[in-house]
């Protein structure tokens, strides 16, 4: 149909329907900009990770959701209920889960520079993983379990040599990156030797992560191959069990994103470790994956107010509405691109190529440009689409605009998950 998600309809009013739910009137019971979240959506995409790796994958697997997409005490309870295990990148998504009552056992702690603060942390309350960066870490985790007198298992990050923003294999491409330890300099295989006689980490498998918004299977089944064989050299020194290939699955933000079903990453990603394994005469790993956006991006929607329109003759209509970068920063940050309804007239056939313009003093707040919508009035209702992932997340206090609330639908009901800021709450901090 004319939306990118099964989640999204046009009722017989020609509202927008996310779920069950009028658009148009959750945006008059909470107020906008508001985030929402349908939380069914996201549960079936945690089911789909969770059943889909269990059936394509004969070894050993775990879903992890990648924190950083989306991190609240809400998300955290719901992908602790669907099974899944979590990503976190900070001390401040740590204390986020344990607050949520997360299982920790299933948490892996990644990062280029964990602070000895956060390391504390992560250690204290029982985080499972943690996934060494950088040879200094590996012997300050060390030391810090050591005081701890306790074992803490370890993962390696590797900078497999795949850059996926080009999609191209070269040798060159991921060694410049801030994460990780170099396969091609032989980096990696001396600080995974050197962890082997350390008593207080116990090193259970190698992490990679190539990308974001990858819409080939091929990238991932390389980074596959050259892990496998890493795991493969050590084995005289370390029995690495897990292979953790990250995320970076593409979701669809235009009708020219074309990302493969999960399915097909998953069989030529068996079919591939398999191989591998069979050739390296090794066991089949634990397969962990990470994703993020691909859980929670289309779950996603923010509605907004429609304030001033300008007509620019014979250059464009700019569209404002009451958020902006402040809520939704991924325009300004990269160009993304986001699909846009008129979700009071939803049905409606476009009038015309419009900008749709946030209300911060910066003339680069957009949040889409060429929008095709009907013609659009002071008062309307518009939904931005696919902003579960890296918008509330990156959300800021730009012109000391107070952050939007969150609403979960769940069935036939609404659930406030994050209630708006007030103006107090922006000086909250602040002391005179």
């Amino acid at each position: 149909g004319m939306f990118l998600s099964d989640h999204l309809s046009v009722n017989a009013q020609g509202h927008l329907l996310i779920g069950c739910h009028d658009a148009v009137d959750l945006a008059h019971q909470y107020g906008t900009p508001l985030y929402v979240l349908n939380e069914d959506y996201m549960r079936e995409r945690c089911r789909e990770y969770k059943e889909q790796m269990a059936e394509f994958y004969p070894g050993e697997s775990l879903a992890l959701f990648a924190s950083k997409a989306l991190c609240t005490m809400h998300t955290a309870r719901i992908t602790c209920e669907e099974g899944l295990g979590a990503d976190v990148v900070s001390g401040g998504e740590i204390y986020t889960l344990v607050k949520a009552g997360f299982p920790m056992e299933k948490v892996f702690f990644h990062g280029n520079n964990k602070t000895p603060d956060e390391i504390a942390l992560a250690l204290d309350s029982g985080v499972g993983y943690i996934v060494i960066d950088h040879e200094s870490e590996l012997y300050r985790v060390d030391q810090a379990a050591a005081e701890r007198g306790i074992i803490q298992k370890i993962l390696f990050r590797i900078k497999p040599g795949i850059d996926c923003h080009t999609h191209e294999y070269v040798k060159t491409g991921q060694i410049d990156c801030k994460f990780g330890l170099a396969l091609e300099t032989g980096e990696a295989e001396k600080i995974l030797r050197a962890s082997a006689s350390l008593q207080h980490v116990h090193a259970e498998g190698v992490h990679c992560h190539i990308g974001s918004q990858i819409f080939e299977t091929e990238p991932f089944c390389e980074a596959a191959r050259r892990m496998l064989d890493l795991m493969s050299r050590v084995r005289d020194v370390l029995s690495l069990h897990i292979l953790n290939l990250g995320g970076g699955f593409g979701i669809r933000y235009g009708e020219n994103d074309d990302p493969p079903p999960l399915k097909e990453y998953l069989c030529r990603l068996s079919d591939t470790i398999k191989r591998t394994c069979c050739d390296l005469g090794m066991p089949l790993p634990m397969l962990l994956l990470e994703p993020g956006r691909a859980i929670v991006g289309e779950a996603g929607v923010t509605l907004y107010t429609v304030g001033a329109v300008k007509l620019i003759p014979g250059i464009r209509t700019y569209v404002s509405v009451d958020g902006g970068m402040g809520d939704n920063p991924r325009y300004i940050l990269y160009g993304a691109k986001h699909p846009a309804v008129l979700a009071n007239r939803a049905g409606e056939e476009p009038a015309g190529p419009v900008t749709i313009a946030g209300k911060c003093c910066e003339s680069g707040d957009l949040i889409a440009e060429n929008v095709p919508l009907p013609q659009v009035h002071e008062g309307d209702i518009l939904a931005v689409l696919c902003t579960g992932a890296y918008n509330y997340s990156m959300a800021s206090h730009y012109n000391r605009l107070p952050r939007p609330a969150m609403i979960a639908l769940r069935g036939e009901q609404s659930i406030p998950v994050i209630r708006r800021e007030t103006w107090a709450d922006l000086t909250a901090m602040d002391i005179l």
